[in-house]
């Protein structure tokens, strides 16, 4: 059955693969983007910045205009700042909860009264195996990610009486331009004592990436989890090794496991 579907951040990378995906297996798709794209015969774009509350109302009101209703709304939207947690400055740190973190509650709130109306919905919010567990020179990636993860344990209880589903997701690495649109957050500068752990840290999370698996792979599985009548309330989409790693985070002690993550990312 074909449904109404709002995708946040479809300018490139996961967003773009799983609208298109989901478009061609005959769901109606309108994506939202911070500015203007490439059009595309199969998704309606919307213009809109999921930072700016006044826009993600214009864009959903304009869905429930054309459409009537949203059956499912995907918070995919989101960006990576890193850097060392001592030297972030707070505009850096604002934009990357801005965006990854508020981005996806201001979504939420705009969407949340045309489906309690009818009683019907799935929220699918986009988390990150990060979300998890912190990440060495993505600590404020991880603390957004973090947030998104508690914020949709409370939302998925606080909606239960309204049928409507909560679903968060948990990628692990993909090759997309996500790597190529880091930025970096003063951690570069001759004077700073995290310079040189830094760039040999950088070095390894951006060779996991390019590693990573290829996009469509995640559109296919949210594709499947759509179209589920009572989905699972997360889904780890990662490697066989990044699914051990969350299995190991989830047993060994803490000390341990530390230990471990950190001889991956090269900290002695």
């Amino acid at each position: 059955m074909s449904k109404v579907i709002l995708i946040t951040g479809v300018s490139s990378g996961l967003g773009k693969c799983t609208a298109e995906y989901l478009a061609q297996k005959g769901h109606v798709i309108y994506g939202t983007s911070r500015k203007s794209i490439e059009s595309h015969k199969r998704i309606n774009i919307l213009i809109a910045d999921v930072t700016d509350p006044a826009s993600v109302k214009l864009a959903v009101e304009t869905v429930l205009k054309k459409e009537g209703r949203i059956d499912v709304l995907i918070n995919n939207a989101g960006m990576g700042i890193s850097g060392s947690i001592e030297y972030s400055t707070a505009e850096a740190i604002k934009l990357q909860m801005d965006t990854n973190f508020i981005g996806t509650v201001n979504l939420i709130q705009a969407v949340l009264p045309a489906m309690r109306k009818l009683s019907h919905g799935t929220i699918i919010n986009i988390s990150s195996i990060g979300g998890l567990m912190g990440l060495p020179y993505q600590g404020f990636y991880s603390a957004s990610k973090f947030a998104v993860e508690g914020m949709s344990e409370a939302l998925r209880m606080e909606l239960k009486p309204f049928d409507i589903k909560v679903v968060v997701i948990r990628p692990g690495d993909f090759f997309t331009n996500f790597t190529s649109n880091r930025k970096i957050d003063s951690s570069l500068s001759e004077d700073n004592p995290y310079k040189l752990q830094f760039r040999k840290t950088i070095s390894i999370i951006e060779s996991d990436e390019k590693k990573g698996l290829n996009p469509e792979y995640l559109a296919q599985k949210l594709g499947k989890i759509i179209e589920q009548k009572n989905p699972d309330a997360h889904y780890v989409i990662a490697t066989a090794e990044q699914k051990f790693a969350v299995l190991l985070k989830r047993i060994l002690p803490t000390s341990l496991f530390s230990g471990i993550l950190g001889s991956h990312y090269g900290i002695k």
